[in-house]
Formats: structure tokens, C-alpha cells, sequence
């Protein structure tokens, strides 16, 4: 993993540095500056309980797709064609999570919210996602390798604050955010646990069952460039990063085929750690005689066919703290 991302090693790099503070009902509202490359400023946020008189876990939250930091932490977005969906609890995680009193660090995908272009001025959460993701495929990188790298610099920084309890970091991500969370957990073995809020499916079948042509007779790629990773699929599938994230404590939260959470079982069960893993399916798949239960698809799907075949319920995705909070209490408060 740590050849295909590609992270550089950039020395004297300046510490990051906090540029904000504000104070919210029931915590303090940091804004923080990191250089993760010579004359690239990147930021991210930071959401402190009042009161607190000793370390305590913290979650390193990333989004999805079209998601920013800002609505992460409950914040109008820095444009006001930037503001995310920031009062919806469907969305807002890190503000969820400080709630419940842990530090939450709310952090942006490359391309996107703060790390935008134009898009403030024009099409708003539609980031232009591919063309920083040509640029990083024509430089030998790609996309998933530089928000991984990003995100790492946040989390050893993590590491460093004194009122953050070290072995108690959890990396949560939502949709997109979920490779980078796969990365990061793959790359660094001192992660407690794992928020992977998405379904779970592999990749390669995806693309190879994905193949209805459209109403121009081409046949789409299933997933835009900013999820092409140069030598990924010869070593990697989904299913696999996440069994071997045993046996460190993870939830899914929307299924996907009970033949890939099966493997993730399997993996944890062979750790001797199966209560380690929580998985939760769509409502409307929560029963498993809705699900398909498959072991290979057929070719010629469209998207909407594929979601069908895979148990995904597209308009319920959201982030699902009425899951994820009540699991974190548990694991948190336990250990």
C-alpha cells in the first residue's frame, strides 16, 4: 500500500498552526493551517468539549463526495455556495461526535469545500474533482495517494496534542472519505478502530459487470478518474483493506452482498476478535430475505441496476450517527 500511495518525504516541513478559535455551545471551534507540501497550504478543523480535564478519544472525520469540513463540523461553508447541508444531523458528524464529547478533527477531500477552485462563484458542492486528479495521474500520484497523504499529516498531528488520548484515535469516513480511511488504516497499525459509512463492494467486479452501454452506444467507466489508482487492482480489492483491518474494532453501516462482509467476518473471527466487527445493512435490506445474496454478478448492468443487485438504497446514504454514536459509546467507554 504504502508503494502504490506514493507519499512523499518532505523534510523540515512547519508545524501546522492553529489560526482561529471560536467558542460554539459546548465546545471550541479551531481552525488549523499545514503545509503538506512546499507552497501548498492545506486546513482543517478542530472541535474541543468544554471542560475537558484529561485526554480523550478523538475522530478524524472525512466526507464524501460533495461534502466539505464545514458541514462536517455544523458550519456554513466559506462561500455561500459552498455551504453544505450544515444543520442536517444526516451530515454533520464531527458536530455529532463533540456532542457526545470527543474531540472530532473535520478534515477536506483534494478539490474540494476550502481546496476548491471556481466553484464558489459557479457550480458550488459539483467539485471538479477530475481535473486535480488528471494533474496527479499525469505527475506518477493520483488522487486516492494525495488525500491519503493529506489525511496522514492531520493524524500524526493528532498524535502530538496533549488533550487527545493517542490510543484512542478513530478514523470515521463517509463515502468517498472511506478510501482514505482504508489507506490510513492499512498504512497506520496505532488506529483504534473504524467508521466505514458506505456499502462494501470490489472494485474490479464492479467495473467489469458495469458495462451497459448508454444512449451514445459507449460503454461508461463505472467511477470517475478521481478513484483510478495505478497498480490498485493488481494487488487490492476492497473486501480485502477491510478484513485486514483486524483486529481493530470497525462498523459498516450499509451493507453491500453478504459474500464481502462475509470475508470481513471470516477475518475477525480468525483474529479471535468476531465481536470486533458491527455490520449494518440499508432498512430496506435489513432483512435478509430482501437481499440478493450472490456470489457474481451478471454483465450489462447500468448503475441503477448494479445498486439494486448490491443492496444499496442510494436516496437513505447519509452518514449514520444513529448507528455510529451509539456503537463509538460502547467501544469508548469500555476500554
Amino acid at each position: 500500500m504504502e508503494e502504490i500511495m506514493k507519499f512523499p518525504q518532505i523534510k523540515n516541513s512547519p508545524a501546522p498552526v492553529c489560526i482561529k478559535r471560536e467558542q460554539r455551545e459546548g465546545y471550541r471551534l479551531e481552525k488549523w493551517e499545514f503545509y503538506p507540501l512546499p507552497e501548498c497550504v492545506s486546513t482543517f478543523l478542530v472541535l474541543i468539549p468544554d471542560n475537558i480535564n484529561k485526554p480523550v478519544p478523538a475522530i478524524l472525520c472525512i466526507p464524501g463526495s460533495g461534502g466539505n469540513k464545514e458541514g462536517l463540523a455544523g458550519e456554513p461553508g466559506i462561500a455561500p455556495k459552498l455551504n453544505d447541508r450544515y444543520k442536517d444531523p444526516k451530515l454533520t458528524q464531527a458536530l455529532n461526535f463533540v456532542k457526545e464529547g470527543y474531540i472530532a478533527v473535520a478534515v477536506d477531500n483534494p478539490a474540494a469545500g476550502e481546496a476548491s477552485d471556481l466553484e464558489r462563484y459557479t457550480l458550488g458542492s459539483n467539485y471538479d474533482y477530475d481535473v486535480v486528479s488528471r494533474y496527479l495521474l499525469e505527475l506518477g500520484w493520483s488522487y486516492l495517494g494525495y488525500a491519503s497523504y493529506l489525511d496522514m499529516q492531520v493524524l500524526n498531528w493528532m498524535k502530538t496534542q496533549k488533550h487527545i488520548r493517542k490510543d484512542r484515535i478513530v478514523v470515521s469516513g463517509f463515502s468517498l472519505g472511506t478510501e482514505p480511511m482504508m489507506v490510513l488504516g492499512t498504512l497506520d497499525t496505532s488506529i483504534y478502530a473504524f467508521v466505514y459509512n458506505d456499502f462494501l463492494c470490489q472494485t474490479q467486479e464492479r467495473a467489469e459487470v458495469m458495462t451497459m452501454p448508454d444512449k451514445n452506444g459507449r460503454r461508461p467507466f463505472p467511477n470517475s478518474i478521481r478513484h483510478l489508482i495505478p497498480d490498485f487492482w493488481k494487488n487490492f480489492n476492497f473486501p480485502d483493506i477491510v478484513a485486514a483491518l483486524a483486529p481493530r474494532p470497525i462498523i459498516l453501516t450499509e451493507g453491500g452482498l453478504d459474500r464481502d462482509l462475509d470475508l470481513v467476518r471470516k477475518a475477525y473471527a480468525i483474529a479471535g476478535t468476531p465481536d470486533n466487527v458491527k455490520i449494518y445493512h440499508y432498512k430496506k435490506f435489513s432483512d435478509p430475505d430482501t437481499r440478493k445474496n450472490v456470489e457474481y454478478l451478471p454483465e450489462g448492468l447500468d448503475r441503477n441496476e448494479y445498486f439494486r443487485m448490491v443492496n444499496v438504497d442510494g436516496p437513505n446514504h447519509y452518514f449514520k450517527s444513529e448507528l455510529v454514536v451509539p456503537w463509538l459509546r460502547k467501544l469508548l467507554e469500555e476500554r
